[in-house]
């Protein structure tokens, strides 16, 4: 495992609501100098739930993957799709819109 990439104390975040699984979620993503993705947090608007445990725990292992060296962009096409291509979860729908920039807007 490659060291972890310490991020800046103090960073900006781009924040962005979202669809998945017929549930709305709200991403917080922040990035490297270089523009990678350096960590992102995903929670849902029910508070307590037990999909918004599983999505939050899930980002935090995508931030410490990508901190250790793994490429977002390899993660992204790893995740599950339907038969159109289009994401299934939440994290794969989150990196969709970074990647295509629609999260921007």
């Amino acid at each position: 495992m490659s060291e972890r990439q310490r991020l800046a104390n103090r960073r900006a975040s781009l924040l962005f609501d979202f669809e998945s699984m017929d549930m709305r979620f709200t991403a917080s993503v922040s990035r490297y100098p270089d523009s990678r993705i350096a960590e992102l947090f995903i929670d849902n608007h029910k508070a307590g739930s037990g999909i918004g445990t599983l999505v939050r725990d899930l980002a935090i292992v995508f931030s410490f993957a990508v901190q250790h060296g793994a490429s977002a962009e390899d993660i992204r096409r790893a995740l599950c799709r339907d038969s159109s291509g289009r994401p299934l979860g939440p994290l794969a729908a989150a990196l969709d819109l970074l990647a295509n920039g629609e999260a921007l807007k």
